[in-house]
């Protein structure tokens, strides 16, 4: 699935869709079609994270912030269950398998080795937080458990996303091409899939839409 065949599809069902799933794929299909213009890395892949954001409706906490982390457990969840062709799985576990064990084994996309290098904690800390987070993934991965492998991933792609967004990478940097074109492709599939499941199934309570259409007067 690609912007065109969703956007298609979109158009010939969105007045039957309740309001705040309309306005959540009217906006993730907006800038979905904007990441699939990018041939800049970068730009790619900070514009299809804002296409999952409008989707999600939430930003991923911080692994800390339970109530928050929780809501997003929740969806990533909702996904998951709602997946009968087993997509995400397949994304997991055939298509990304190799990325994925990578990524989760890079000191650079988890946020806890930064918050040592800003004096927030100490060095032990964070290498056992580390290898604890890494085994916790691997088990995951052994368990075929879709929604935590999904949850971690994300968690280690929002650290990316905080890099880019709050100008802590430089533009075309050769020291993260790798992970930002993995999570990029990544990242390529997963959200029109998200879009997809969403318009799947129009009827799940999907919550609100942040910042809702007002009218101006």
């Amino acid at each position: 699935m690609d912007y065109e065949a969703l956007k298609t599809r979109q158009r010939a069902e969105r007045d039957k869709y309740p309001v705040n799933l309309g306005v959540r794929v009217h906006r993730a299909l907006s800038w979905l079609n904007r990441a699939e213009q990018c041939e800049d890395e970068d730009a790619r892949f900070v514009f299809l994270w804002i296409a999952f954001n409008a989707a999600y409706a939430n930003e991923i906490a911080d692994r800390d912030r339970d109530p928050e982390q929780k809501v997003f457990g929740q969806f990533l969840k909702k996904l998951v269950d709602l997946d009968q062709s087993d997509v995400l799985y397949n994304l997991i576990w055939t298509e990304f398998s190799k990325s994925i064990r990578v990524l989760l084994d890079n000191q650079f996309v988890y946020q806890p080795f930064w918050d040592f290098h800003n004096g927030v904690v100490e060095e032990g800390e964070w290498k056992t937080q580390f290898e604890r987070a890494k085994v916790a993934a691997n088990k995951a991965l052994g368990a075929h458990n879709t929604n935590a492998v999904l949850s971690i991933v994300l968690s280690r792609m929002y650290t990316l996303r905080n890099q880019l967004i709050h100008g802590g990478a430089t533009w075309n940097s050769s020291v993260n091409r790798e992970q930002l074109r993995d999570c990029s492709a990544f990242l390529g599939k997963l959200v029109p899939f998200i879009i997809q499941l969403m318009m799947d199934n129009p009827n799940t309570l999907w919550g609100d839409a942040a910042y809702p259409v007002m009218d101006a007067s």
